[in-house]
């Protein structure tokens, strides 16, 4: 069988809602990752053999597939086609899995795996909360209350959940959020993003024309005191907005291509994927099945957890990263270097592509060989993909 390489991996630095970005339809979004991609790696574009892309919020300005949209936005030619998936959180990072496994199998030889969400444009849930109020019912089906009678699946509880189960006080939920904002402030002021972010021109309010290319999300002043008075998401709970991802805007892309690929643009990949895994768990508690899907991945992968350099380790809650260390006995030193979506934001279907251009580029930063990166997603299931720095 085939390998799987990444060759190109950018992102845009994060907006907030209503912030830098929010001026910026979706599809031209993520379409700008798909132009830098193939310049970045001089591809010829007709060569692209599929787009794939994540998103969660496929509704509105997302909707009517998004990926071929995000296509017919950018320089790409009409012949390259595009899908959109939905794994919630994991979505683009499964965009990049549904691309290895492709050029594997030597069906395709160059694909992009991507993931846009603009929160600001399409607000979370807003797919699900239209179709609801429009009396079509929701979401959650007669089987699947006869399995799970009363219960209302929710991330909060189960971010919560998680919290409890592993011990982890209000103050260990604080601190680790506080060392989020503090590590990407460090890689941001030492440049460490200036390699994978696309700098983009915004509009402002005034009038004024702007480059974005700073997280807009990094709270650069932020202190420990100021984080321990966020007030609680539920009350007797222990998380905050401030111990919590944040809502953002942004697009992210890896391009990933098999040997054939790699001989026909004459380039250097900058990571081979080692192993890929996917999991599902407790819907109830929902975000604890990176704990599980982890040790299986190293399992299959024939690994242990000091064999991995670096760790991506998806910031949706404080909680998860902190237990996910508890369970793997993992460094900490390792996981999340330059911050997480604490600081960074955390745009859904955009986030899985995104972690994986900061893991590769810290990789290459570090001079490291392994990077693991695994996300919690919505309905109990978790995406692991273990990369090897070329």
């Amino acid at each position: 069988m085939a390998e799987a390489y990444i060759v190109a991996a950018a992102r845009t630095a994060g907006g907030r809602k209503g912030g830098r970005l929010a001026g910026w339809h979706p599809a031209d979004l993520a379409a700008s990752v798909l132009n830098t991609l193939v310049e970045r790696t001089g591809a010829d574009p007709a060569s692209v053999e599929d787009v794939i892309m994540g998103c969660v919020g496929q509704g509105g300005e997302q909707a009517v597939n998004v990926a071929r949209n995000a296509v017919l936005a950018s320089k790409l030619p009409e012949s390259v086609p595009g899908t959109s998936i939905d794994r919630q959180c994991g979505s683009s990072q499964q965009a990049l899995h549904f691309a290895a496994q492709a050029v594997m199998a030597g069906s395709m030889d160059i694909v992009i795996a991507a993931g846009v969400e603009s929160m600001t444009r399409v607000p979370m849930g807003s797919p699900s909360i239209l179709a609801s109020k429009a009396g079509m019912g929701h979401y959650k089906s007669p089987g699947m209350e006869a399995r799970y009678p009363n219960i209302q699946f929710s991330q909060f509880t189960g971010a919560e959940m998680v919290a409890e189960k592993y011990g982890l006080s209000k103050d260990d939920l604080d601190t680790y959020a506080f060392e989020s904002h503090q590590r990407a402030i460090a890689a941001t002021e030492a440049g460490r993003f200036k390699d994978e972010i696309i700098p983009l021109q915004i509009t402002r309010a005034d009038g004024s024309v702007d480059t974005h290319h700073i997280d807009e999300g990094i709270r650069f002043d932020a202190t420990l005191d100021g984080i321990r008075g966020v007030k609680l998401i539920a009350e007797n709970g222990k998380l905050t907005a401030a111990s919590a991802s944040q809502i953002c805007d942004g697009a992210s892309g890896v391009m990933v291509v098999n040997e054939k690929g790699l001989k026909q643009l004459g380039i250097k990949p900058l990571a081979r994927i080692h192993h890929m895994t996917m999991m599902g768990g407790d819907p109830v508690i929902m975000l604890e099945a990176p704990l599980p899907a982890t040790k299986r991945a190293l399992e299959k992968a024939g690994m242990k957890i000091d064999d991995i350099d670096l760790f991506e380790v998806n910031e949706a809650f404080a909680s998860i990263p902190t237990a996910w260390l508890k369970a793997t006995g993992a460094d900490p030193k390792r996981l999340n270097v330059n911050g997480g979506a604490i600081a960074l934001g955390h745009p859904l279907g955009g986030s899985g592509t995104k972690l994986m251009t900061t893991l590769v580029h810290a990789l290459q930063q570090n001079k490291k060989r392994y990077g693991l990166q695994t996300m919690c997603e919505g309905g109990g299931m978790a995406n692991v993909t273990i990369v090897e720095r070329l």
